[in-house]
């Protein structure tokens, strides 16, 4: 694999980090700045919502721009929001400074996954991608707990400064490692980028990456209630789980990667099966301490070998432009946190008890080997009435040819 893929996964690594370490800042940002922790909460949300402004509108402004550039200057803009959130002189300049940070997040993933496919041969493309996300998964093994402890003996602030250096570490990795000639600027410009999200392969494969990862985040935001209440717990086990889940996801997503170059679309439906069993065995699990253990590094491994292989084929569909399309899917996946965490509270507010999120996330699973049930019969009779006209072409070419010899 290319040198290239760790000044890719470097900056995963910043993203991860500083999207997740808010929730464990929380308590601490909370008191500091004299807001209730629901409205500090907010501060995830608008990193979230940042993901989902940023990620196509930022994408389509560079469309024309070497995807080197591109990615220095998100990596840029990057650091500078997480500089301001550590400067922030109250909570409303906070939001508005995680707001901003969260914009490069989708547009950076999306084209830096296109780089990282263009950078080897075409049958190891999905395991480079998944070099690049590993970034993301192993920062919810060290990224995320460093920095919460780094928040909790050295102020908040000094959390934002620690992902800000890791920002600056990022551009210096990028403009070292990234080669001008896999990094050059698309030939099409943003007509053609956004003529690739009018196809309807490429929205039936972002619908796919909403519903199975909303799957994911309906059962993971209600995990710690869940791991305390159900299998006994106790609170100061909860981030040390969490690493565990973070440990499934990386191997996961190396899994998902390597069995992605061989069958995309069988890893695909391979994943969203494992991801149904696992969500609907999650109330059983939750029983006893070790298997409860084992069912969260299950999750994160079932969740994430889905990662690569939905990014891939979002790119595939739209060949001709992909960045857009690209960037677009990690809009989509910040969508799937959203409503999974929505749909999962829908089921604890009915009363169906502390693992009912899990139960909704296998439903929400089940509807996403659904959708890709029907991109795959789409692309099917696609493939078949293109297959169809080709013979009639070839049929009619030799009967023309022999008219005009005779």
């Amino acid at each position: 694999m290319p040198l290239a893929l760790l000044a890719l996964a470097v900056g995963a690594f910043g993203i991860g980090t500083t999207e997740f370490v808010m929730m464990g800042l929380l308590p601490d940002v909370a008191d500091d700045l004299r807001v209730s922790i629901p409205t500090a909460g907010h501060l995830v949300s608008a990193y979230a919502l940042g993901v989902v402004v940023g990620a196509p509108l930022l994408a389509a402004a560079t469309a024309r721009m070497s995807r080197r550039r591109v990615l220095v200057a998100l990596m840029g803009l990057f650091t500078v929001g997480n500089a301001l959130s550590a400067f922030a002189p109250d909570y409303h300049w906070l939001l508005a400074a995680r707001f901003l940070s969260g914009l490069p997040h989708g547009a950076f993933f999306g084209v830096g996954a296109v780089v990282a496919a263009n950078l080897v041969a075409p049958e190891r493309k999905a395991r480079s991608v998944s070099r690049m996300f590993l970034g993301l998964t192993v920062a919810n093994v060290v990224g995320v707990p460093v920095a919460t402890l780094m928040g909790q003996h050295f102020g908040w602030r000094a959390t934002f400064l620690g992902v800000s250096a890791i920002g600056l570490a990022a551009i210096a990795s990028l403009l070292l490692l990234i080669p001008h000639d896999h990094a050059h600027a698309p030939a099409v410009g943003l007509r053609g980028e956004l003529a690739a999200l009018r196809s309807l392969p490429v929205w039936l494969a972002q619908a796919t990456t909403v519903a199975g990862f909303a799957a994911l985040f309906s059962a993971y935001s209600y995990i710690t209630p869940m791991l305390t209440d159900a299998a006994g717990f106790a609170h100061g086990s909860v981030t040390l789980l969490l690493a565990l889940f973070g440990v499934g996801a990386t191997a996961g997503n190396l899994l998902g990667g390597r069995l992605s170059d061989h069958s995309l679309r069988g890893t695909l439906f391979g994943g969203l099966t494992a991801l149904v069993v696992v969500l609907a065995f999650f109330p059983v699990l939750m029983a006893a301490q070790w298997s409860a253990a084992v069912a969260v590094i299950l999750l994160g491994a079932a969740a994430f070998i889905t990662g690569s292989p939905l990014q891939l084929m979002v790119m595939e569909k739209a060949a001709a432009a992909p960045s857009l399309a690209s960037s677009a899917n990690q809009a989509a996946f910040n969508l799937a946190n959203a409503g999974g965490a929505w749909i999962g509270g829908l089921a604890l507010a009915a009363g169906l008890g502390v693992t009912s999120p899990a139960l909704a996330g296998a439903a929400l699973a089940v509807l996403g080997l659904a959708v890709a049930a029907l991109a795959y019969a789409v692309d099917h009779r696609r493939g078949a009435a293109s297959t169809g006209r080709e013979r009639l072409v070839a049929g009619h070419v030799p009967e023309q040819q022999g008219a005009v010899r005779h």
